[in-house]
């Protein structure tokens, strides 16, 4: 039978076994030395952070203009022309098209604009409905154009909270 002090003691003397080792891997002095060549710059230091830098500054300048709609004829720049203006068949074409490439249902959706989208949808829809009986019917020209500036109208207010919607899916 082996007791407590039977282990304690066995381990004792393995670490007695051992070999002292009291030396010192450097001396004060060496460690200075060592200490001053590791602080020193190298000598591509300043000129290569200026470099780095620059660089930096040009990726974040490209992505800033071509964010701004220099790069796609449906971004933020051409939503806020047709926010500025009333809505015309030439702007509604382009919101349709830019809510065509954008996926049926996103990945997140926030309840407040997830309901105004359908509402939005659910109007143009009715709207749509309106100017096929409109039309079947050879209802006054009158009739029919306001039918279409509001769904030209519709979409575009569609298409603007859409955008607001991908963008807030962008944010963290």
């Amino acid at each position: 039978m082996h007791t407590e002090s039977d282990a304690n003691e066995a381990v004792g003397r393995a670490l007695r076994a051992l070999p002292a080792d009291d030396a010192q891997p450097c001396s004060w002095l060496e460690f200075q030395r060592r200490q001053a060549q590791a602080v020193r710059p190298s000598p591509l230091g300043t000129p290569a952070i200026a470099a780095a830098a620059l660089a930096v500054i040009a990726v974040a300048l490209l992505a800033v203009w071509a964010w701004l709609g220099h790069g796609n004829a449906a971004a933020p720049a051409r939503l806020a022309v047709t926010a500025a203006r009333p809505a015309d068949q030439e702007d509604a074409g382009a919101a349709e098209r830019w809510l065509a490439s954008l996926p049926r249902e996103p990945a997140i959706v926030r309840v407040g604009t997830r309901a105004d989208v359908l509402r939005l949808e659910d109007r143009i829809a009715q709207v749509d409905d309106l100017l096929t009986a409109g039309r079947a019917n050879q209802a006054q020209p009158a009739h029919l154009v306001a039918l279409q500036r509001e769904r030209a109208q519709l979409v575009t207010a569609l298409a603007r909270v859409r955008y607001a919607e991908t963008l807030g899916n962008e944010l963290p």
